[in-house]
Order: structure tokens, then C-alpha cells, then sequence
């Protein structure tokens, strides 16, 4: 069976399967998806790929409701990998653009995200980051009013908050289990939906959501970034 074949025929959910294509695959399926969803996780995983940092799965097939990767397995890190990987999130920082944003819009989880370009950081994060989430989070009652005001001041002194940082390509949703274990420990990069051109601190923030990679991880990403000089 062919990948298109394989979505064709699968439910809803997340399924490792084999195809005379490409071997070993990941399908993930969801017919009531949002048009574009699919295409924007294959888009920007192959940005990460090409940056030539970490590794990421090959996207083998797309299609509005659903996305063909290659299987990477599932394995434990050692010391050695977290520093490698620290390293090369360091390396993928590198890749730097003229602004923030992208070329095409994304999504993070079910939220849609506006990466329309602009030149000025703190203005993207607050108008396409901090506020649209602020907006659906009190539509839905997970705010309320004077919590809402709260990030609305956050996002007014923003530019005092933060220092002037450039446009980095950035994974934007990097929580710990999107940076996914392979089988032979390394390291890589998952669920690209979120990608675009931000501020570095934005992955290193969201790898302390929820857990945190061990020390050496930061350690190496701090040694590797000072080697810029």
C-alpha cells in the first residue's frame, strides 16, 4: 500500500504502519481538520530540515487530512545526546532572516497563528503570539476580565521586558515531548506546525512548560551560542 493509499483507509488517530514506499511510517489523520493544517506541519518541517540542525522526520505524503512521516522509533537519551542536541537547537538559532514571522501562516496545537512579517519583535510577538491567545482563551472563560487587562499590559511593555533580539528560525511550539527521542537516543524535532522566524528564547521558554531537558542540554545550547562570539 502507498501512503495516499494509507490515508485513504485509516480512522482518525495516530497509526505507525509500513509502506513498499518509504518503509516505516507515522500517519496521523484527522478528517475534520482545518484547511491547511496538514500542509503548514510539512512546510515548516522541511524548513527545520533544511536548517541542518537537528534531525527531523522526512515528509513522505500530505494531504488535507493527513501527513505521511517517516517513523524515527522511540528511544532513551543518553548524557551525551541531550548535549548534542542542545548544541544543534543552538546551530538552528543560527538561521537568521531579514523578519519576523513567515510566508505562510501556522498553527499551534488547534490555534491558528498569524505569522504575517514584521520587522519589529516585540510588536509580533505581542499582536501575533500574546494577544490572539489572550482573546481566545477569555472567548472561551479560561480568562477573565482583569486577567486579559494583565497581558494586555505585558504586551505594552514589551519592548522595556525584553531585550532587541533577531529573527531566528524557531520551532515555536517546543515543549519537551516535541523534542522526540529516536530510537538510537538522538534527538529531533517534531510537530512543525508552529514554525517561524522568532526570538530564540521563545523555545528555550517553552522547553520549561512542562518538565524541562536535563542541564547539559542548556549547557551546551549557552556554550554553543557563545561561540558566535
Amino acid at each position: 500500500m502507498d501512503a495516499a493509499e494509507l490515508l485513504a483507509d485509516l480512522p482518525d488517530g495516530l497509526h505507525r504502519l509500513r509502506t513498499r514506499e518509504a518503509g516505516a511510517v507515522v500517519a496521523k489523520v484527522r478528517r475534520d481538520a482545518a484547511a491547511g493544517f496538514f500542509a503548514a506541519e510539512g512546510l515548516w518541517l522541511d524548513a527545520l530540515c533544511a536548517s541542518g540542525a537537528l534531525r527531523v522526520p522526512e515528509v513522505v505524503y500530505v494531504r488535507d487530512d493527513g501527513i505521511v512521516l517517516e517513523d524515527l522509533g522511540n528511544g532513551r537519551p543518553q548524557p551525551s545526546d541531550w548535549e548534542r542536541a542542545g548544541a544543534n537547537l543552538a546551530r538552528m538559532h543560527r538561521t537568521i532572516d531579514a523578519a519576523f514571522g513567515f510566508d505562510a501562516d501556522g498553527w499551534c496545537g488547534d490555534s491558528p497563528q498569524d505569522n504575517t512579517r514584521s520587522a519589529d519583535g516585540h510588536r509580533f510577538f505581542a499582536e501575533r503570539r500574546l494577544l490572539p491567545q489572550a482573546h481566545r482563551a477569555r472567548a472561551g472563560g479560561l480568562l477573565d476580565e482583569d486577567d486579559s487587562r494583565r497581558v494586555e499590559r505585558i504586551c505594552n511593555a514589551l519592548e522595556h521586558l525584553v531585550p532587541n533580539a533577531p529573527p531566528v528560525l524557531a520551532h515555536g511550539d517546543l515543549w519537551t515531548a516535541n523534542l522526540h527521542a529516536c530510537a538510537n537516543g538522538e534527538l529531533a524535532l517534531i510537530d512543525g506546525g508552529a514554525v517561524h522566524y522568532g526570538w530564540a528564547e521563545s523555545d528555550l521558554a517553552m522547553l520549561t512548560l512542562f518538565g524541562e531537558p536535563p542541564s547539559p542540554f542548556f549547557a551546551a545550547y549557552e556554550s554553543e551560542a557563545k561561540s558566535d562570539g
